[in-house]
């Protein structure tokens, strides 16, 4: 058997636990897996007087990265202490010392994967990241090499678990949003500021990594279009389930609007089932991505509405395989720490050296896609309005909507309360297909209606 692969690991919290455990508790299924014993020499920590996995030696806790970082015995570095700013420095220390890197961090990527992985290629080093995106599920890798003969022509996913917890919550326990967020910080799915999870922030980081993998689009977090599922009520999950649909979470990507049109057209064809592959001759339009993270409607059948509670998913379209989907936990301690040894062994094998030499990922390369501005973005919409329940207001609504080109699907309104009260009704109207730019007009011109008595609350309608 080869010389041992020495790793240091920055960070030994929940995840790093996780990947010490297994390296240490599962030695010998790892050695053989990666055709050489995988060696933990340094465990480097913020306070060494915590109470850590018994298994993992006194002897190699430290405070000092430095020294992690040069020891001549270790030729990876594991980075899992998060954030943009320390992490940042470790990583590029590392790739400047001669060490491979394996990450588990989202938002580095998001934010400086250019600058991380020109740093890796002029080191002639490697970075690993399967962790960085749905924690267990393995579509770094499925994307990276198991799809290598595609184009992949789009994505939906799933790629919050505190977010899809709560909606799962809200949709099968009717609880409130505020209700489902302290129940899932409870559990300790959510933490105690949900912001960046809610917000779609989190989601936004792991697409950006996604797009960067399947279209070679370099896009900043910022420069995603994003909505969170701090804005649904009550009577959104109710009025979605009943017009046959559920509301989910999505990070999406969408190429070219007519390859996009192209696969509609064959499902269609296909009395709704899903097309096998998508023409050529969609492929030949234009090479635009489309992103955005937003609550999306899906109808009930569809295989993302019914992923439940903190599980995530990933739907992926090529060009020649058809439809594929990766499911399961998209963090937590152990199924994160098997994506981080996974990489491990990819590296003790060799594998992930020469794959990250093909990849070119975040480089100058570009493969010819741009990013499609979010106004161009044509959608079927679900719009809920809580209106004065009194004659004309319908006219006007509708009248706005027209002016813009905007037509009606179809429409509820159930029937006001006759206490006399005069409190605001709700109304909801599906659209046909309509550019987001537009429909954002019409939004703004209902909002200054006197009769609208709060602002509109919109989602896409997924088919």
């Amino acid at each position: 058997m080869s010389e041992p692969l020495g790793v240091a690991l920055i960070g030994c919290g929940t995840v790093g636990g996780g990947v010490a455990h297994v390296l240490l508790a599962h030695a010998e299924r790892v050695a053989q897996r990666a055709a050489r014993p995988i060696a933990l020499r340094r465990v480097v920590v913020r306070d060494p007087s915590k109470p850590r996995d018994p298994l993992i030696p006194r002897d190699i806790i430290t405070t000092d990265i430095s020294s992690a970082l040069h020891d001549s015995s270790v030729q990876v570095v594991v980075e899992l202490i998060g954030g943009t700013t320390v992490a940042k420095k470790v990583v590029l220390d590392a790739l400047a010392a001669g060490k491979h890197v394996v990450t588990a961090n989202k938002a580095l990527l998001a934010d400086s994967g250019s600058e991380v992985f020109e740093a890796a290629r002029k080191a002639e080093r490697t970075v690993c990241f399967e962790a960085a995106v749905a924690g267990g599920v393995p579509v770094i890798r499925a994307l990276g090499e198991s799809l290598a003969a595609n184009q992949v022509t789009a994505i939906q996913a799933i790629l919050n678990g505190t977010s899809n917890f709560i909606l799962t919550a809200m949709a099968e326990r009717g609880l409130s949003y505020s209700s489902a967020l302290a129940e899932a910080q409870k559990l300790g799915y959510a933490e105690a500021d949900p912001t960046l999870d809610v917000d779609g922030s989190d989601a936004a980081h792991k697409l950006a990594i996604l797009a960067q993998i399947s279209f070679g689009v370099a896009a900043k977090p910022h420069e995603i279009a994003r909505q969170g599922i701090d804005t649904i009520d009550a009577m959104d999950i109710r009025f979605a389930n009943e017009l046959g649909y559920t509301i989910k979470l999505l990070a999406e990507a969408w190429t070219s609007e007519e390859a996009r049109n192209a696969e509609r057209g064959m499902r269609n064809k296909n009395n709704g089932q899903e097309p096998s592959s998508v023409p050529s001759s969609a492929l030949r339009a234009p090479r635009s991505v489309a992103l955005h993270v937003a609550p999306v409607l899906l109808r009930h059948t569809d295989l993302l509405a019914q992923v439940r509670g903190a599980y995530n998913a990933v739907l992926v379209y090529g060009d020649v395989v058809g439809e594929t989907l990766y499911q399961g936990p998209g963090a937590g301690r152990m199924p994160t720490a098997s994506s981080v040894v996974a990489d491990l062994i990819d590296l003790g094998v060799g594998r992930a050296q020469r794959t990250f030499a093909a990849a070119r990922l975040w480089s100058r390369e570009g493969r010819g896609f741009t990013v499609e501005p979010p106004e161009r973005v044509r959608s079927r919409f679900y719009l809920r309005l809580l209106v004065a329940d009194k004659p004309g207001v319908l006219a006007d609504i509708t009248r706005i909507l027209a002016d813009e080109e905007i037509s009606i699907s179809s429409l509820v309104q159930h029937e006001a309360q006759e206490d006399g009260s005069g409190a605001p009704v709700p109304l909801v109207i599906v659209t046909h297909y309509a550019a987001t730019g537009r429909f954002r007009k019409a939004l703004e011109k209902i909002n200054r209606l006197t009769t609208t008595s709060a602002p509109a609350v919109f989602f896409s309608m997924g088919d």
